[in-house]
């Protein structure tokens, strides 16, 4: 099985839009109001659903990797996009940075290499 798609909420696509394309996705489908689809480097989607409010709980946590995390996140900053954490070393071995999108979705950027696969503690 291969997981090539999320799809998050969104109140005002028109908003989140610009902000995925400024994170450096590719937007490929623009169904306004209701839907956009983007394209990531890697080939896989990456969706917005248009909803009339949000839920209360705790939402979604999306995670977005790129080997060269320092420089990029570097990069958006000088863009304007807020982070709520910059880069740095997690004990679970991989380097991320964290910020919200206009809705309030938690983005991760990361690196994790070849420990997203094959941590030490891995499973035999």
């Amino acid at each position: 099985m291969n997981l090539n798609q999320v799809t998050v909420p969104s109140i005002d696509l028109e908003k989140s839009i610009p902000f995925y394309e400024t994170l450096g996705l590719k937007l490929i489908v623009k169904a306004l109001p209701h839907y956009a689809r983007f394209e990531a480097t890697n080939g896989a989607t990456f969706s917005l659903s248009q909803q009339d409010k949000l839920s209360a709980a705790d939402g979604v946590t999306v995670y977005f990797e790129m080997e060269d995390l320092d420089n990029y996140v570097n990069a958006l900053l000088e863009k304007g996009i807020p982070f709520d954490e910059l880069p740095n070393d997690k004990p679970y071995l991989w380097r991320e940075a964290r910020l919200k999108d206009l809705d309030g979705n938690k983005l991760i950027l990361y690196y994790a290499g070849e420990n997203r696969l094959n941590p030490p503690w891995k499973v035999k």
